[in-house]
């Protein structure tokens, strides 16, 4: 899919939760993409884009379910896309929107407790 106009934030290298200091710079990125997260109709917005047919959405399937405007539901997608949770396609004049797998797995791997994340890799 091509990423057009966005920036991603990326991960840091670090978990919070590992035992070791977060680097400043890894925070922020981090709180970046949790501000990304907190916020009910972001949170709406991944469920839908992820639960649609083709695992994709574009802003007009998007706007009657949430009960939101274009404009703020477009909004909502540009922070979602920037946090590198979405990727964003053009094909004509319509953008269309996919969840980031790698993504929303490296958030939860960076929020799961080093000896949790051990037992659940070897199940």
């Amino acid at each position: 899919m091509e990423d057009v106009g966005t920036t991603k934030t990326t991960m840091p290298a670090i978990s919070p939760l590992a035992g070791e200091p977060i680097k400043r710079a890894d925070a922020e990125r981090l709180a970046g993409v949790l501000k990304a997260f907190a916020d009910p109709a972001r949170l709406r917005l991944l469920s839908l884009i992820q639960s649609a047919p083709e695992g994709e959405a574009s802003v007009s399937d998007l706007t009657a379910p949430l009960g939101l405007s274009q404009p703020t539901v477009s909004h909502h997608l540009r922070i979602l896309t920037e946090a590198g949770l979405l990727e964003r396609e053009k094909r004509g004049v319509w953008a269309y929107y996919r969840i980031v797998p790698s993504a929303i797995a490296a958030v939860a791997d960076l929020l799961t407790p080093p000896r949790k994340r051990a037992t659940k890799k070897a199940r």
